[in-house]
C-alpha cells in the first residue's frame, strides 16, 4: 500500500480533466482497505473506482482511495440460476464478457458501460431496456467509521431511475467491496425492444439472436453513437432521460408530433435527453474544449483541454436551454465533484 502526494488523476476519470489529489492510495485487498480506514478514522476521503461517471471540478484535497479489489467467484449454481459475485475493482464491461463467455445471462444489455463493478449499484447503471437492479442479488460494502462490514440487499440498496441509497441516505458512509448477480444459464430473457437493438440484429440477418448477439449489437450501437473515452474525454450520458407527466407530454407531442418517448407507468412518460438537447440545436455545439458530441447530444466531451469548471458551465447552459424550450428539467446523471 502506497501513499502518494499531489498525484495527477488524468488517467482516473473518464473526463481526462487534469486535477490533483492531495493524496492516492491503491487498494487491491480488503485487510488493506480496513487498516487505512482505522489509521485514516478522521480524515476525509474520497472513494474513486473506475472514475467514469464523474466530472471533477477542482483539486481533490483529501485521500483518494482507488478501489481496485479484484475476483470473480461463483457463489452459488442451480438448474437454470447462477449467483456470481465480483468484486468491486473489477472492469465491468470485462465483468459482462466474461459472464457471456460462460453463456450467462442478463447482463448483455449492458455491454460496455464504462466503469467498475463497485460503482454500478450507486449509479443503478442501465441501458437498453435494462437496469443493473434487474439482476442485482446483494452488495458487501464497509462503513468508513465502523469499519463494519455489511450485505446490502435488492430492497435495502432502494433502487430507482440512476440512483440508490448510496446516492442519499448513505452517501460516503459505505465503500462498496464486491456485488453478487443472479444469472440465467439457459432459457434466457432477451430485451431487444429497446433504442436499436432489433435493426441491429436484423441488419446482420440475425432473426434468433443469442446473449453474445445482443451484446455485440449494444457495442456496435455504442460504438456508434458514443466516443471512446481514451480517445475523447467523456463520461457516457451526461443526464438522465427526464420522466414526466402524461399531460405535459401530450402537450409537447402536440407542438412536437415526432418527440420519441417511452411509457414509464399510467401517467409518466420518459423523454430521450439525446433529443431533447438535438432538437434545442447543440448537437454538435463546441465552447473551446468543452462540447456536445456531434453523434450523441447526450454526451459531453473534453476536445482536450477542458476544465471541469468549463463543461459544467456548457452542461448548465444546456439544462437552462432545454428549460426554456421545453419546460423540462434536465438532471445530471454524472456526479459533479
Amino acid at each position: 500500500m502506497r501513499v502518494l502526494r499531489n498525484f495527477s488523476l488524468k488517467d482516473h476519470n473518464s473526463f481526462g480533466i487534469d486535477v490533483r489529489a492531495e493524496k492516492f492510495i491503491s487498494i487491491e485487498n480488503i485487510k488493506d482497505l480496513r487498516s487505512l480506514l482505522r489509521k485514516s478514522y478522521a480524515a476525509e476521503l474520497f472513494i474513486l473506482g473506475g472514475g467514469s461517471n464523474m466530472l471533477l471540478t477542482g483539486d481533490i484535497h483529501k485521500t483518494v482511495l482507488h478501489i481496485a479489489l479484484k475476483g470473480k467467484k461463483i457463489v452459488s449454481e442451480f438448474e437454470n440460476k447462477v449467483i456470481i459475485e465480483a468484486a468491486a475493482g473489477e472492469n465491468w464491461h470485462e465483468f459482462v464478457l466474461w459472464t457471456l463467455e460462460h453463456n450467462y445471462g442478463g447482463l448483455e444489455n449492458l455491454s460496455l458501460i464504462p466503469g467498475n463493478v463497485g460503482t454500478a449499484p450507486i449509479q443503478n447503471i442501465g441501458a437498453y431496456g435494462v437496469e443493473l437492479k434487474d439482476t442485482f442479488v446483494s452488495c458487501k460494502a464497509m462503513n468508513v467509521q465502523t469499519l463494519e462490514e455489511k450485505e446490502f440487499s435488492l430492497e435495502e440498496c432502494e433502487f430507482s431511475y440512476r440512483n440508490s441509497i448510496f446516492k442519499n441516505q448513505l452517501k460516503g458512509q459505505y465503500i462498496i467491496t464486491s456485488v453478487k448477480f443472479r444469472l440465467t444459464k439457459e432459457h434466457h430473457h432477451l430485451q431487444i425492444d429497446y433504442g436499436s437493438i432489433r435493426s441491429e440484429l436484423n441488419e446482420k440477418g440475425i432473426s434468433s439472436p443469442k446473449i453474445h448477439d445482443i451484446s455485440e449489437a449494444v457495442i456496435a450501437i455504442r460504438r456508434s453513437k458514443l466516443p471512446n473515452p481514451q480517445e475523447l474525454g467523456n463520461s457516457g450520458s451526461f443526464f438522465k432521460n427526464p420522466i414526466i407527466k402524461k399531460s405535459q407530454f401530450e402537450d409537447l407531442k402536440a407542438e412536437f408530433p415526432e418527440i420519441p418517448s417511452y411509457e414509464v407507468s399510467d401517467n409518466e412518460i420518459k423523454v430521450p435527453a439525446g433529443w431533447l438537447i438535438d432538437k434545442a440545436g447543440l448537437k454538435g455545439y463546441r465552447d473551446g474544449d468543452a462540447g456536445v458530441h456531434k453523434n450523441q447530444a447526450l454526451v459531453l466531451v473534453n476536445y482536450g483541454q477542458a476544465t471541469g469548471a468549463e463543461i459544467l458551465a456548457l452542461s448548465r447552459k444546456i439544462q437552462r436551454t432545454i428549460k426554456d424550450k421545453f419546460k423540462i428539467d434536465l438532471e445530471a446523471e454524472v456526479n459533479i465533484i
